[in-house]
């Protein structure tokens, strides 16, 4: 008996997480780089270790395996940290995927500038990022090789939350019109008053000629976006969306209000794919931080009276497994 409980437990995750820092190219050659975290399958023993106000179960610098299922994209929220999804990523990882999490520039906790500065490229900037991150990734002959492909390329997903969110929506081809928030934000401003106070944007700048290029990445087949921030995606490319979608909202979510958000996304998807998480906050879909993080809606670390975030981000990690198992594999 003892031996058949070991094959058991040791079937219940083939893998643990390894993990490690890289750095992938900015848009031009003088741009700084892009962090990166990288969380992969490994058979090294991973060790409890404080990162910031996250604490990670991972085995750094541990030898990957030589194949992962598919690379998942995972993008952060608005001034965000790689490290925030740390739980998932995890997840994700000791079921032979390889999730490379970026820390926006521009948009994270260290550095808010391509909101304050240029707000209206935001939008255009955030998933062209992502894209360049995938580039990075399966360019690296170190990995290129491990990511399991078929007739139509590697195997790649991506997965974000909030702003995050939007991200990968923008990633499977649904696009953004600034003016659907301009107006969302003069009708609505009372019912969804922390999104509309993010950006404050003004009188529209005409477009640069980069914001004509689709923003939408050939190569993701399919994405979940977590409360996403989503009420300026037009329905005519939500409608035309092929990507596998699966869309978390926060029922209690006061930062991007469901019915504008999550809802909108969708009731125009071609096949909605729509969990509502029950007594939620936006936050339920982040590592809880080890001490209290300020946020424009309070507290990152506190949750709703009688919510189990832990609980919670269990059982999303496996339906998140699932989700790309079945979608990508």
């Amino acid at each position: 008996a003892p031996l058949a409980t070991l094959l058991v437990a040791a079937h219940a995750h083939a893998f643990e997480p390894g993990w490690m820092q890289i750095q992938t190219a900015g848009a031009t050659p003088d741009a700084p780089t892009t962090t990166v975290a990288l969380y992969y399958p490994t058979m090294a023993v991973p060790r409890p270790i404080a990162m910031g106000p996250f604490a990670l179960d991972v085995a750094i610098g541990g030898k990957p395996v030589d194949k992962v299922k598919a690379l998942i994209l995972l993008s952060h929220g608005n001034a965000g940290t790689e490290l925030g999804h740390s739980v998932l990523a995890q997840t994700l990882a000791r079921n032979g995927y390889l999730v490379a999490a970026l820390r926006h520039p521009g948009d994270n906790w260290q550095d808010r500038s391509l909101i304050e500065t240029s707000p209206e490229r935001y939008f255009d900037e955030r998933p062209r990022q992502a894209s360049r991150v995938i580039d990075a990734i399966l360019a690296d002959p170190a990995w290129k090789a491990r990511i399991a492909s078929d007739s139509q390329g590697p195997l790649v997903g991506a997965l974000g939350h909030s702003a995050g969110g939007y991200t990968v929506l923008a990633l499977a081809g649904a696009r953004p019109d600034l003016s659907r928030m301009r107006k969302h934000c003069l009708d609505e401003a009372s019912e969804d008053p922390i999104f509309c106070s993010m950006g404050r944007p003004g009188v529209a700048p005409p477009p640069s000629p980069a914001a004509t290029l689709p923003l939408k990445d050939e190569r993701v087949r399919a994405i979940v976006a977590m409360s996403p921030a989503a009420v300026l995606l037009t329905a005519e490319s939500l409608a035309a969306v092929r990507p596998a979608t699966l869309i978390y909202e926060a029922q209690l979510d006061r930062f991007v209000v469901p019915r504008f958000h999550a809802e909108w996304v969708a009731s125009n998807l071609p096949a909605a794919n729509l969990h509502r998480v029950p007594n939620a906050w936006h936050f339920a879909f982040m590592d809880t931080p080890s001490m209290s993080l300020p946020s424009p809606d309070g507290d990152v670390a506190a949750n709703p009276p009688g919510f189990d975030r832990d609980a919670f981000l269990k059982q999303l990690g496996i339906e998140i497994v699932a989700f790309f198992d079945k979608t990508l594999l």
